[in-house]
């Protein structure tokens, strides 16, 4: 069954939205800052994890700093589009560490990867060796980006 949309009021958007910047905060500051008292915003933010509204915490990494600044987006289309085709494709790219983002689109080919490494060179590998060879992999099309403007992590 798939999962509904969460019921959430103003605070609870307003905790998302601090928590969406600012994952360390102290629960004491954000009941400070949503304006309601402590209990109850921990409370919420207990029901928001629950409900699997809010997933996980985790450290936003610098990849310039972690020489990973190179980003390539790859078009995939496939061989085969049947359902076992589509699930072996995703299953293999959860494999490839190079491939931050996959997401299946609606349009002139299947699927859209978002690929960082140390730099072009190492580009050409991944795609060569890792991307490539993927199930029902019929052909790639890459666009080099230049600058990030906006990324939202």
């Amino acid at each position: 069954m798939p999962k509904q949309p969460a019921d959430l009021d103003r605070f609870d958007h307003a905790i998302l939205r601090v928590l969406s910047t600012e994952g360390r905060i102290s629960a004491t500051e954000l009941s400070r800052r949503i304006s309601l008292s402590k209990s109850p915003t921990q409370a919420r933010l207990k029901r928001l994890e629950d409900e699997g509204v809010i997933l996980g915490y985790r450290a936003l990494l610098d990849p310039i700093r972690l020489a990973q600044a190179h980003v390539a987006f790859v078009e995939v289309r496939l061989t085969d589009t049947r359902e076992a085709a589509l699930q072996a494709f995703n299953r293999a790219v959860l494999t490839v560490p190079e491939i931050e983002q996959c997401h299946m689109i609606a349009g002139g080919f299947d699927y859209l990867l978002k690929v960082r490494t140390s730099d072009i060179t190492e580009y050409r590998r991944v795609l060569a060796e890792r991307i490539s060879t993927l199930p029902h992999v019929a052909s790639t099309s890459t666009y080099v980006a230049m600058e990030a403007v906006k990324e939202v992590f």
